[in-house]
């Protein structure tokens, strides 16, 4: 028999690590690099999934705490949309998966872990990076410790400008 180690994962299955607040929000006195934020800019924060689907799950938010898409200013969507076109550049250069899912889940039926905070999950995919063991043991294998991706993904992101975004005008 094999055994499959993921140490990181008790914290979730337990519970006892949730933090006080909203993951996505800055919060006084953070350590970026403790709470896997990747990016922190003016309008939006790219940060690491601590319990992803697959290695490089990103999470990108608005900085604003906003529940609905439509919440959004036309400047914050657009944001958004730029940092989401970096982070996959980026996960592209570094990581080499050969396609993506993004997602955006509103309210809880749909999925949403974090309902009041909107943010995209972009989570890089590879070829033959699904198996038997999540239909028959429901577990997900993760090949790398979320640890080392942050550390392999940082320097890029610490790379990106917070560039300015041209207004978006409604019509």
């Amino acid at each position: 028999m094999k055994n499959l180690w993921a140490p990181w994962r008790i914290e979730y299955i337990l519970g006892q690590d949730k933090p006080p607040g909203c993951i996505f929000c800055p919060w006084p006195e953070e350590n970026l690099a403790e709470r896997l934020v990747l990016f922190s800019g003016r309008l939006t924060r790219v940060m690491m999934n601590k319990f992803p689907y697959n290695n490089g799950h990103l999470l990108i938010s608005p900085l604003r705490h906003v529940p609905y898409l439509e919440d959004l200013t036309p400047e914050e969507l657009l944001d958004l949309q730029f940092k989401l076109r970096h982070a996959m550049r980026i996960l592209r250069e570094t990581m080499r998966p050969d396609g993506f899912n993004i997602g955006l889940n509103v309210g809880t039926v749909a999925g949403a872990g974090v309902e009041s905070h909107l943010h995209w999950h972009l989570v890089p995919r590879w070829l033959g990076d699904t198996n038997y063991i999540p239909v028959f043991a429901e577990v997900r294998v993760i090949p790398e410790h979320f640890r080392q991706t942050y550390e392999r993904l940082a320097p890029h992101f610490q790379a990106l400008a917070d560039e300015d975004v041209p207004c978006a005008t409604s019509s």
